[in-house]
């Protein structure tokens, strides 16, 4: 009688060699698997491959066989792994990689932080780009594109891949960046010049949608306007004046576009606000090009500030609330989180029901769970001690940042608890009493970006904490911690124009 043999069958030291070769993504899959499976991707000799990876970049031949005594006290080596990676993105350390950079002394507009580590920021109508890759190899680093003559009014990056300007697999994982301007036209820039412009607003651009509409090859980007229109452009259209780009004109709003986004459950469809604070929802499939693509329309109380989508929820901050929407149906599921003071901006962590909102020095965490059935929700936390209205937020499953034009530091706090873990100068050593406060920041994984304009210059800082050794004393500030004797943190100045 002839048996067979599952992988279960075999021997666990066996299968957790194999183990070694697998990436983060696999070693849970294979977790999930079965409960035998689940303990041999949790052993140790799989682990301690992940942990002597993450520290010989560091040190080299040096390595040290064991963790770092600031994670021993978890159980095992996998355990100790998550523990700091965990704490690397919650910037819990005071030793990361820096660079700072002195620009003109002009107000920060907007501030993005691309995945391949380059720096994106504008300042009136000139957008400059910081290659990172570059400055740490000592070539020229500094792009400047001016093509606009006008102020910038919104940046975004989209996939090369879903644009006509695709050659290559090589190119998969780069971006485009579009800009829109008050000078009433959009351009698309890549390799440091602008390969397109988009015309057809008859006023100032103000915002873009912050993805593209729409599946396959004939995806759209959305624009709006002072003068109340929503514009559909295609990515795909040839010629650098980018004819016959412009594929619908979208009628309904009666004020200025101030904010569009792109519904989650449904990528066809594109929410706009308007500075009258009307909110419609748009079918980008349709073929009319006029009312006649409108399939939802509401309203929100108060000045619009922010708005986000998630599945088939919209998340509007307008005046002083965060109000939901359900998109099927247009209809008010509750206020998530609503203040005794102006709301000034927010973002959202639906993976856990979590609201951050900006306030006046100070920013508050709320709980959506909490908010249901509520006639006036109560924050679970306040997160206090800035300076001034907190205009930035950032918040992600491992930390909250928060920041403003009057405070010169940002602070970081666990998404957890709310608890302060940290807090990052933003403005220049030099000028520590100008009241230069973050004007701009940019948050990605272990990478943060901020920047701020002083009376004699501006100043953008990067920090990288994917290498930082030295662990936040829990009873000192980052200030007073002497720095790592295997990394010293670096920093970069250039006071020097490049137009690379």
């Amino acid at each position: 009688m002839e048996t067979s043999t599952t992988i279960t069958d075999m021997d666990a030291d066996s299968l957790a060699e194999c183990g070694r070769y697998l990436d983060l993504q696999d070693l849970s899959n294979m977790a999930m698997s079965c409960k035998f499976l689940k303990t041999v991707a949790y052993s140790d000799s799989i682990w301690q491959r992940w942990f002597r990876g993450s520290q010989l970049s560091l040190w080299g031949e040096h390595c040290p066989q064991q963790m770092p005594s600031t994670f021993s006290q978890a159980s095992g080596m996998r355990e100790s792994y998550l523990a700091r990676r965990t704490a690397l993105r919650q910037f819990k350390f005071v030793d990361p990689l820096a660079a700072k950079f002195r620009t003109d002394a002009k107000p920060f507009s907007h501030l993005l932080l691309d995945k391949n580590n380059d720096i994106v920021f504008s300042q009136g109508s000139m957008i400059q780009m910081i290659k990172m890759g570059s400055v740490f190899s000592g070539r020229d680093f500094l792009v400047t594109l001016n093509d606009h003559k006008a102020r910038i009014t919104c940046m975004r990056l989209f996939p090369l891949s879903e644009t006509s300007l695709f050659r290559s697999e090589t190119q998969r994982e780069e971006n485009v960046l579009v800009t829109s301007s008050c000078d009433h036209s959009i351009r698309l820039w890549r390799k440091g010049s602008c390969q397109r412009c988009f015309r057809g607003h008859s006023g100032p651009v103000s915002t873009l949608s912050d993805k593209l509409l729409g599946d396959g090859s004939g995806k759209v980007f959305a624009s709006g306007g002072e003068d109340g229109t929503v514009r559909l452009w295609s990515l795909s259209s040839s010629g650098k004046r980018g004819q016959q780009a412009l594929k619908a004109t979208l009628y309904g709003h009666t004020k200025p576009v101030k904010l569009m986004s792109v519904a989650g459950h449904k990528t066809s469809l594109l929410v706009t606000i308007s500075k009258d604070s009307k909110v419609r929802v748009w079918d980008t499939t349709t073929s009319a090009v006029r009312s006649a693509c409108c399939v939802g329309m509401t309203s929100v109380l108060g000045a619009p500030v922010d708005m986000k989508c998630d599945g088939s929820l919209l998340y509007v901050a307008a005046g002083s609330s965060v109000a939901t929407i359900d998109l099927r149906t247009m209809q008010r599921v509750i206020t998530a989180a609503i203040g005794q003071q102006k709301v000034y901006s927010f973002d959202i962590l639906p993976s856990k029901s979590l609201i951050c909102t900006g306030g006046y020095d100070k920013a508050m965490l709320w709980d959506i769970r909490k908010s249901q059935g509520s006639l006036k929700p109560e924050p679970v936390i306040d997160l206090g001690g800035h300076i001034g209205p907190v205009t930035l937020v950032h918040m992600d499953p491992y930390k909250i940042v928060t920041g403003g034009p009057e405070d010169d530091h940002i602070s970081v706090w666990e998404v957890e608890t709310g608890t302060q873990t940290n807090t990052w100068v933003c403005s220049s050593d030099e000028e520590p009493n100008s009241n230069a406060g973050c004007s701009a920041m940019a948050v990605n994984g272990c990478r943060l970006v901020t920047a701020s304009c002083g009376k004699e210059d501006g100043l953008v800082w990067f920090r990288d904490f994917t290498d930082a050794t030295c662990p936040v004393s829990s009873s000192s500030s980052h200030e007073d911690e002497p720095s790592s004797k295997f990394w010293d943190p670096q920093s970069y100045s250039d006071t020097e124009n490049s137009d690379d």
